[in-house]
C-alpha cells in the first residue's frame, strides 16, 4: 500500500497539477506560456478515469495534488518555464529580424 501511494504521489509530482485549474486551460491556446498544459490535461484524464473506478482513490489524488509540496513545485516549474518561453520568444524575434534585414534585405 505504501509503495502504491508513493507511486501515485510521484505521478502527481511528475504531471504537476492542481485539478481545478486543468479544466479552465486550453491546450491549444496561443497566448499560453505555461509548458505544463499537456501534463495537466493528462493528469485530468488520469484523475477522471481513476475517480470513475474508485472515488476514494480519486479523493486521495485530489488531496495529494493540493499538498504544499506539490503546489510549490508546480508553481516553481510554471515560473521557470515561463521565463524560458519568454527568452525563446525574444530569440525568435531577433532571428526573424536578422533574417528580414540581413538576408532578405527588407
Amino acid at each position: 500500500m505504501l509503495q502504491s501511494r508513493a507511486l501515485v504521489i510521484a505521478l502527481i509530482l511528475l504531471l504537476g497539477t492542481t485539478l481545478p485549474e486543468v479544466h479552465s486551460k486550453s491546450i491549444f491556446d496561443k497566448d499560453r506560456r505555461d509548458w505544463l498544459v499537456v501534463p495537466d490535461a493528462i493528469a485530468a484524464y488520469i484523475y477522471e478515469t481513476v475517480n470513475k473506478m474508485s472515488p476514494k482513490v480519486g479523493q486521495f489524488l485530489v488531496d495529494a495534488a493540493q499538498t504544499p509540496v506539490v503546489v510549490g513545485t508546480r508553481n516553481f516549474l510554471i515560473r521557470e518555464t515561463t521565463k524560458l518561453t519568454i527568452l525563446a520568444e525574444q530569440l525568435m524575434e531577433k532571428i526573424r529580424n536578422l533574417w528580414y534585414t540581413k538576408v532578405l534585405g527588407y
